[in-house]
């Protein structure tokens, strides 16, 4: 097939979570031998965003990490006939604006060939349902939604047996154990403090923790108010900024432990859908611990992290496992061996092969999905 894919970000990773995901099944549909094109906003604001905090050398190591795989930046001239032409398999990831994603829309419901999907990897839908209304979703073929709970969200707005369940996965290729690198540290972790949504959880998940039991740590992200950076310092805490999900693997190599704190929404509504940082702990080979969250999809089996429901169980579980040879080796081994032979980017990329091939071989595969209140 060739697969054409519109994204807010591709080279950038700044405040995007999902680009590990995004760049890792795009190059695993790479691989199984289909043409991939990508089309981000040449003025995305997470590009432009990262570019004036580090300068573009991290964007430029994109490229080179992802051979074979077309990278287009399109601005306000972009023509959708052109940068359609010949696509087999057509996914718009939900950053994008609103007015590209019905613009695609279009070109499907007037009869474009390819199959159109909607990549929908957000909290919005339960949250912010009104948000999700602004996107024209009547002419795509069906919705890729991160998680079960989601995807029932879809049914229940008329998908049907067009709403897919396509959990995120790790990118493998990159994401591994780097076992000569020597840790220096006690923990380390890696996300935006962001917009409130889990300013109480880092603070007694993380933050008291680390200041309790005196451990080395350093943590990366972005979005970090002067209020955010004084408590992590005060706690003994070091704050090095944004570090491009690329260079994660190196991170989690330096330090013996981190930790899992997802943000408040997907705890309250969105059950069963852990964060990518769930995946890429686990498939570089570093034990993790978990504050509270529902697998309610049996994503993981017991052993592959530990999980602790709140701060005094947290600073029990990083004593353990920095205090016990065989628990971390443990956990380490369920979490590589779990990972690599379920959540993979190849596992996701073969699963939407699978997922094209069945909209086809049905009996509406010729046309366009037109359902009423779909979009509302």
């Amino acid at each position: 097939m060739k697969c054409v894919l519109f994204y807010h970000a591709f080279t950038s990773c700044w405040n995007n979570g999902n680009a590990h995901f995004l760049r890792g099944y795009a190059r695993e549909l790479h691989a199984l031998g289909h043409e991939v094109v990508v089309f981000e906003p040449i003025d995305g604001w997470s590009r432009l965003n990262a570019i004036r905090e580090s300068g573009s050398q991290a964007l430029q190591d994109i490229g080179q990490l992802f051979p074979g795989i077309c990278i287009r930046r399109y601005d306000a001239s972009l023509d959708l006939d052109e940068a359609l032409d010949g696509a087999d398999l057509v996914v718009v990831h939900e950053w994008n604006s609103p007015d590209v994603i019905a613009q695609i829309g279009d070109k499907r419901a007037h009869g474009a060939p390819f199959t159109l999907l909607f990549h929908d990897t957000h909290h919005r839908a339960v949250t912010a349902p009104d948000e999700l209304a602004q996107f024209d979703l009547d002419a795509f073929d069906g919705v890729l939604a991160f998680g079960e709970v989601l995807r029932q969200i879809y049914m229940k707005l008329g998908w049907a047996d067009r709403a897919y369940t396509w959990h995120e996965a790790a990118d493998v290729a990159l994401y591994h154990p780097l076992p000569n690198v020597e840790p220096t540290e006690d923990l380390v972790w890696i996300g935006n403090w962001g917009d409130g949504e889990r300013g109480a959880e880092l603070g007694e998940f993380l933050v008291e923790p680390v200041a309790e039991l005196k451990l080395r740590a350093s943590v990366y992200g972005v979005r970090y108010s002067d209020d955010a950076i004084r408590t992590i310092q005060a706690a003994g805490i070091r704050h090095s900024g944004w570090l491009p999900a690329h260079w994660a693997p190196v991170a989690f190599a330096s330090a013996r432990a981190t930790v899992h704190v997802p943000r408040g929404p997907y705890v309250r509504s969105l059950p069963g859908i852990p964060t990518i940082r769930v995946f890429e702990a686990l498939a570089c080979g570093i034990p993790l611990v978990s504050a509270p969250w529902s697998d309610d999809e049996g994503m993981f089996p017991d052993g592959a992290y530990l999980k602790a429901a709140n701060g005094t169980e947290m600073k029990r579980a990083l004593r353990a496992v920095l205090d016990d040879r065989e628990l971390p080796s443990a956990m380490v081994e369920t979490g590589l061996r779990t990972v690599r032979e379920r959540h993979t980017c190849r596992h996701r990329a073969q699963q939407l092969v699978d997922i094209v091939e069945a909209i086809r071989g049905s009996d509406r595969s010729s046309q366009p999905l037109h359902i009423a209140g779909a979009s509302a």
